[in-house]
């Protein structure tokens, strides 16, 4: 979930006692003191790299480096590359999670198993699960742990799926019915006759960000709660080297360098200000935003505290000393300096070829032609937050379940993940259609009363900002964003005719919004609900049966 950046003048007023760290030099060890009191780890560390295994293409696929220049990064063969230059016989490689889930087509056609292949390669021990983790449920994810085949698609082209050769993190992910981990909440690592202890924890807030598919049976306790649970446990054990990976982090201010630390503090600064003083270091995600901190732990004493952007465009270095005495890391030996993937290292070209094997295993899939467009499909917003690539998509659901009654449909911008580009004579590819859609969410149709459906609308604002729904070709409405929250709708219209408060309409979304997501929870109260097929088949099918495809005129929500 990426939320839009905040304003230099919000941050500034959010100011808190957050440093930068002093960065280390690329590939800089620290003094190797082995017969001393001390011995050197370094941790290497990725976040939300969302299964980019090709180099991420547009702006998801440039970092601001050192000197404030957007530079190309980010690819597997180029995070190999980076990796194996900075790795030395002290490293531990781990992660933050979000590594699998609304991924490119080359690794979602194999449910990501490519990915978490290739994070085994590179040498990953542990990861923190993220909220993406669960987009197909906890079953699917213990499979991806675990190994095997899938239920319904079977094994991939590389034969039965043995599993990930990392451990994936949970502290605060707990089976309802017993209150018990679903996956394991710690791990102890080994290295240089040293124990670190890894715990992970995922947002707390990701019921309201995934499927209620996703997380049945499963509840998301407080990040810190849970993390200082595992410290305990770790305590017990004799283990005072702790590093928390944590699925949620802070937005900054626009323009920060790879190690600056222009955090607004937010969810992310609480879990790391707020975690057991025991826990030396915190490394964060989830935001996809790029800091290097140093944060005050419950005792005043200084911890490192930072976040690698997303899609594998940052590596994060963190240098320390372990006191062999005290089992601890010495806090005055934390250094951190977050690497940006720049692509202008050779390849390595083991992970390009085990690229290209998929690329190739996924080419019919993806280069199968649906449809065509006149012009660009985007997601640049009307003055009233309307797009034309959100409207085609809210036509497209409206069309797949009209045969299950539905009068208008709406969809939520965050899940139209990139732009339909005119190129050639309008094509569009089945991987084209994919990456717009990559979240397998599924069409459905519910019963709201007109008040319903006003009360629903009004809820685009709410604390954590405005999402505005994007409506298909029937539905019109006016928002005055000059008025307070709660009274920012009128003019309701289905069809040119008001809609009558006390009458009922069939609402098409997908049953991520239809499960309350991203505070629509209007819609759960919804009655008669039925499902149809699968948003990408939907918007398929509509291509289909549309093409050419003319993007709309803004014209179905009115005012600024």
């Amino acid at each position: 979930m990426i939320r839009p950046r905040l304003t230099l003048a919000a941050a500034a007023t959010a100011a808190v006692a957050v440093t930068a760290l002093a960065a280390q030099p690329a590939g800089a060890t620290p003094s190797h003191h082995h017969h001393g009191r001390t011995v050197p780890v370094r941790l290497l560390a990725l976040n939300d790299f969302h299964g980019n295994l090709e180099p991420p293409t547009g702006s998801s696929g440039t970092a601001i480096d050192e000197n404030g220049k957007s530079v190309p990064a980010g690819g597997a063969a180029y995070i190999a590359a980076h990796m194996k230059r900075l790795t030395d016989r002290n490293t531990l490689k781990v992660a933050q999670g979000d590594l699998i889930g609304a991924s490119p087509l080359i690794s979602a056609a194999y449910h990501d198993e490519p990915s978490v292949e290739f994070m085994g390669d590179i040498g990953l021990t542990a990861s923190a699960v993220g909220n993406h983790e669960f987009d197909e449920g906890l079953n699917e994810l213990l499979r991806i742990q675990n190994g095997g085949c899938h239920p319904v698609d079977g094994c991939s082209p590389a034969g039965p799926w043995k599993g990930a050769k990392f451990d994936y993190l949970g502290a605060n992910v707990l089976r309802e019915k017993t209150n018990k981990p679903a996956i394991k909440p710690w791990t102890i690592r080994r290295i240089n006759g040293v124990r670190i202890g890894f715990i992970g924890v995922v947002t707390k807030t990701t019921p309201t960000i995934v499927t209620a598919d996703g997380i049945k049976g499963l509840k998301f306790d407080d990040e810190v709660a849970s993390a200082n649970r595992s410290a305990r446990e770790l305590r017990k054990r004799g283990v005072h080297a702790m590093v928390l990976l944590v699925h949620e982090g802070d937005q900054v201010v626009q323009g920060e360098k790879p190690n600056d630390c222009g955090v607004v503090p937010g969810a992310g600064t609480r879990i790391a200000t707020q975690a057991d003083p025991d826990i030396d270091v915190v490394l964060s995600g989830h935001t996809h935003q790029q800091y290097m901190c140093t944060v005050k732990d419950p005792q005043g004493r200084p911890r490192l505290y930072s976040s690698g952007s997303s899609f594998g465009r940052i590596i994060s270095q963190v240098d320390f000393q372990v006191d062999r005495r005290t089992d601890d890391i010495v806090r005055s030996s934390l250094k951190g300096v977050n690497h940006v993937v720049t692509r202008d290292v050779p390849p390595d070209p083991a992970t390009e070829t085990f690229v290209q094997t998929w690329k190739d295993r996924v080419a019919p899939i993806a280069n199968k032609k649906i449809g065509t467009i006149t012009a660009d499909l985007t997601r640049a917003q009307s003055p009233a937050g309307e797009t034309t690539l959100g409207d085609v998509i809210a036509d497209a659901q409206l069309e797949a379940v009209k045969d299950k009654g539905a009068q208008v449909a709406v969809t939520n911008p965050g899940g139209v993940r990139t732009d339909l580009v005119y190129k050639n004579d309008g094509t569009v590819t089945y991987g084209d259609a994919f990456a717009v859609q990559p979240f397998s969410n599924v069409t459905g149709v519910t019963t709201l009363t007109g008040k319903q459906l006003d009360d629903l609308l009004e809820q685009q604002w709410t604390s954590a900002g405005e999402k505005i729904l994007q409506p298909s070709s029937g539905l019109r409405f006016t928002i005055d964003r000059t008025r307070p929250v709660g009274d920012r709708v009128s003019n309701i219209t289905i069809d040119g005719k008001a809609v009558d408060p006390a009458a009922s309409y069939r609402i098409a979304a997908n049953n991520f919004l239809l499960g309350g997501g991203d505070g629509f929870t209007v819609l759960t109260q919804g009655k008669d609900q039925v499902l149809g097929p699968i948003d990408l088949d939907a918007l398929v099918s509509y291509f289909g049966s549309h093409s050419p495809v003319h993007p709309p005129a803004l014209d179905r929500i009115s005012g600024k």
